[in-house]
């Protein structure tokens, strides 16, 4: 069995600040880490990788030289293979041509049973990438995957909706974005440490897996970021006093009234 990781690094968002004159993000000093919904995926690819002997797990990713460092972390945490899509013709990509480009290198990296990603990346929070890469590839798609069963004529998967769930199965090849409620993401091992600290990452840039460049890249992306901004800081509150609620309530009205609200 193989299986593919779609992973990607991202700034550690509890570090993140914008700077307040030019609106953009301050990435100098902040750490990078791997997508935590993607750490999920990687988790349950390595179950089904130690539970069925001879099953191939690879990660891919696109981004700068400097994802190297995730992949093996990645590799370090048990996985077979990873490959890095770098190249200046892929900067500025929106999801639809992300997932263009990553689309290309799956088809490179060969034939899968399962290619498993995040639900969504914690710098975007789009939750496009995914399906939109399961729609390139022609393959069923599961996403807000919550639990996962092998079976032996497919896949049972339990999927979270905003009131409840659903139980799907599915064939393979195909592919299933998760959530954090799936796992919980293993640490890396010594021994696999030792092994990314000897891995040769692959790294192809676009004429490596044949893309069509015009499909790629910042000027190819039918949406941009105008503008990020953080909110302005609100107020502090007051405490509306009174011994009883109908106090409370006469003197909340008497400071809407002071105030011009009502």
């Amino acid at each position: 069995m193989k299986i593919i990781v779609c992973v990607k690094q991202v700034p550690d968002t509890n570090e993140i600040k914008i700077n307040p004159e030019t609106g953009t993000l301050i990435r100098e000093g902040v750490p990078s880490i791997l997508n935590p919904d993607d750490a999920n995926a990687l988790e349950q690819a390595l179950q089904v990788k130690d539970a069925n002997p001879g099953t191939e797990v690879t990660v891919i990713t696109m981004g700068p030289p400097q994802a190297k460092e995730m992949l093996q972390e990645c590799v370090a945490m048990g996985a077979d293979e990873a490959i890095l899509l770098s190249d200046r013709a892929l900067g500025g990509s929106d999801t639809w041509a992300t997932s263009n480009a990553i689309a290309a290198g799956i088809r490179k990296a060969g034939d899968f049973d399962i290619l498993f990603a995040g639900r969504q990346a914690i710098d975007g929070d789009t939750a496009q990438v995914g399906p939109q890469i399961a729609e390139k590839l022609g393959v069923p798609q599961v996403t807000y995957v919550k639990e996962f069963e092998m079976k032996e004529n497919g896949i049972v998967v339990k999927r979270a909706l905003e009131n409840g769930y659903e139980m799907l199965k599915v064939k393979t090849p195909c592919v299933l974005t998760a959530i954090k409620e799936l796992n919980q993401p293993r640490y890396m091992s010594v021994r696999g440490i030792l092994k990314a600290a000897k891995q040769e990452i692959k790294v192809w840039n676009a004429e490596d897996i044949g893309v069509d460049q015009t499909t790629v890249g910042l000027k190819a992306s039918p949406t941009n970021v105008f503008k990020s901004f953080t909110p302005k800081p609100k107020g502090a509150g007051i405490a509306v006093e009174g011994d009883t609620p109908k106090e409370k309530a006469a003197n909340l009205m008497a400071v809407l009234k002071e105030k011009y609200i009502i």
